[in-house]
């Protein structure tokens, strides 16, 4: 189980906090979504959660363990919005394999399987998928680590409807082997199969039912 309490968030090059007194749960194999507009604090909240930023304030529990950044780095795998823009191997097989050279061809095939591009040679180039193939790989990239909390930064941007349902379908999939958190301005079909629900603003979290979020 993850928890937040009472994380805040307030660099001294801001007059006013970017995260306040943050509070969340969310258990193994869920779905949660913090759905917000663009500089509400989400993306930032990701980052503390993946170890990329301290906190001024509050905790990060592991059951009933305080995390330490370095823990977190370890613990989290952040898929950032675009993560193709950040692709550095030739090939599909070169960007899985970057910073893990010891990885087995048996690991490579299940992350692979795992997000649906088995299918696809592995001397591909990562240029040469398509949007939703692409995340896909993203996907895989951090599978590989074998994270306790797999993230999201807004997964669905830049991708049409028909893209947008196949990583949905693809999330739920997921979900039954992951802790997943999605941060999101456009919720659409992630609140079907979240399991919680939050909305941020200012950098205040309210969680709220995911029907009264169209569910």
């Amino acid at each position: 189980m993850l928890y937040l309490q009472d994380l805040c968030y307030h660099p001294a090059a801001t007059v006013t906090p970017i995260l306040t007194n943050i509070n969340l749960e969310l258990a193994p194999r869920e779905l949660g979504v913090i759905i917000g507009a663009s500089g509400s604090g989400k993306t930032t909240l990701l980052e503390i959660l993946a170890g990329l930023a301290e906190p001024t304030a509050g905790k990060i529990m592991w059951r009933d363990r305080q995390l330490t950044d370095l823990e977190l780095q370890q613990l989290a795998g952040l898929v950032f919005q675009f993560p193709e823009r950040h692709f550095c191997g030739g090939t599909i097989l070169e960007e899985l394999r970057l910073g893990h050279p010891e990885l087995s061809s048996a690991r490579v095939k299940e992350a692979l399987s795992e997000v649906g591009l088995d299918r696809i040679s592995l001397s591909t180039s990562p240029n040469a998928l398509s949007g939703g193939q692409q995340r896909r790989l993203a996907l895989a990239v951090q599978l590989i680590r074998q994270p306790n909390i797999l993230m999201l930064d807004e997964p669905t941007a830049g991708l049409d409807w028909s893209m947008k349902s196949q990583l949905a379908k693809l999330l739920s999939k997921l979900k039954e082997h992951w802790m997943l958190l999605v941060v999101t301005h456009d919720p659409g079909e992630l609140v079907e199969i979240a399991d919680r629900c939050w909305t941020i603003d200012r950098g205040e979290l309210k969680q709220v039912a995911a029907a009264a979020m169209g569910k």
